[in-house]
């Protein structure tokens, strides 16, 4: 389809975390179709005391997952993440962030399947390598901070003309008069998506993730020890932020468990991560650490993988022998026995602990799918 022939499509992407965000931005640079995007979410950039969505209290760099190694189309939305993330290190968004991995027994360190995705791999000397840990790599990656990066998505939407609806969504029903008979639904709730009426994948579930931010300006590698026999405990990192509002943060985190919904703030648990994060950094034990918050967040994963695939569905939704309630919006009621209508979703979800570092390839490939969305119907 060329500039010349451009069409308008209302587009509305449900979520308004970093995969909603990042989708409704690449749409609405689109140089072939010219998108009517509205965001709708129960929760938007600035809601930073709301746990009901993960993406404000995400680690939010790039760090090797174990996805990545096996399934290909994960490995390329990555890559074109970490790409894209590299390139905008200049606007002072995005944090160039020399790395150290350290383990005690994983020696797929020494030739992981990540080492040319990022910048300057390399094995780290002997001398380099602190007890107890026996391996180590060194390299670059990047981290941005969701307080500033967040805020700086919505602002370059909303230059572009994207409406922002602050609305909670319990029914696909319910944003059909807002996608219209020629519109298109991105599905970006997240966990949202288990109890989303239409949806309803119970294929989700949370990973615990309870965090420290502090202020030393001493911190300034992303640091990572894998767990190993003299500490069991888990994951441990240490990734600093770019600061243009606030300098010399980072992020100390150290839980990742499986299945947890519980989003209160276990301070037991935060002394072990604190005490785990000063043998990275010694430093962390100086009079100059500042403890800025904690931070609880529920990563959104999904047994299969992610989810981003098309859906052709009916609407009005079946009323499952009269359990769903009848839509309402505003003034605007459907009757459950008004004709069917179709309509398209692009599911966009599950992405665990990988939101951020996948963003930018997920949205690249929902583009895709809305484009061939978009082509299909013209064709009608």
């Amino acid at each position: 389809m060329s500039s010349a022939s451009k069409s308008c499509v209302p587009l509305v992407v449900l979520g308004a975390g970093v995969i909603g965000l990042t989708v409704a931005y690449v749409a609405a640079c689109d140089q072939e179709v010219a998108f009517d995007i509205t965001i709708i979410a129960r929760d938007i950039p600035g809601d930073w005391g709301s746990q009901a969505w993960a993406s404000p209290f995400a680690g939010a760099n790039w760090s090797p997952m174990l996805l990545g190694a096996t399934d290909e189309r994960v490995r390329k939305w990555e890559q074109i993440t970490f790409d894209r993330l590299w390139e905008m290190i200049p606007s002072g968004l995005v944090k160039r962030l020399p790395s150290k991995i350290f383990t005690e027994i994983d020696d797929t360190l020494a030739n992981p399947w990540w080492k040319d995705l990022v910048r300057d791999f390399s094995l780290l000397l002997e001398s380099e390598i602190p007890a107890p840990y026996k391996i180590g790599v060194g390299f670059n990656t990047v981290s941005v901070n969701p307080l500033e990066y967040l805020p700086w998505l919505r602002s370059e939407l909303e230059s572009r003309g994207v409406v922002f609806r602050r609305q909670y969504v319990g029914s696909l029903d319910e944003v059909e008069p807002f996608v219209g008979k020629n519109g298109i639904l991105v599905n970006a709730t997240s966990l949202g998506s288990r109890s989303l009426i239409g949806v309803e994948d119970t294929s989700l579930y949370p990973i615990r993730g309870q965090s420290i931010v502090v202020q030393n300006s001493g911190l300034q590698e992303f640091l990572s020890s894998r767990p190993g026999a003299t500490m069991p405990e888990g994951l441990t990192s240490i990734i600093p932020r770019p600061g243009l509002t606030q300098t010399n943060s980072a992020l100390l985190n150290g839980t990742y468990q499986i299945g947890n919904w519980d989003t209160s703030l276990d301070m037991s648990t935060a002394k072990k991560i604190f005490e785990r994060c000063s043998t990275l950094a010694p430093c962390l034990k100086g009079d100059e650490t500042k403890i800025l918050w904690h931070t609880v967040g529920l990563r959104p994963d999904r047994k299969g993988g992610p989810r981003v695939e098309a859906e052709r569905i009916s609407l009005p939704l079946p009323r499952s022998g009269g359990l769903l309630a009848p839509y309402k919006n505003e003034n605007i009621t459907i009757s459950a026995a008004e004709e069917q209508r179709g309509l398209t979703i692009i599911h966009a979800y599950g992405m665990g602990a990988g939101g951020y570092q996948r963003s930018w390839g997920v949205a690249f490939e929902v583009l895709s799918l809305l484009k061939e969305n978009v082509q299909q119907a013209s064709e009608i």
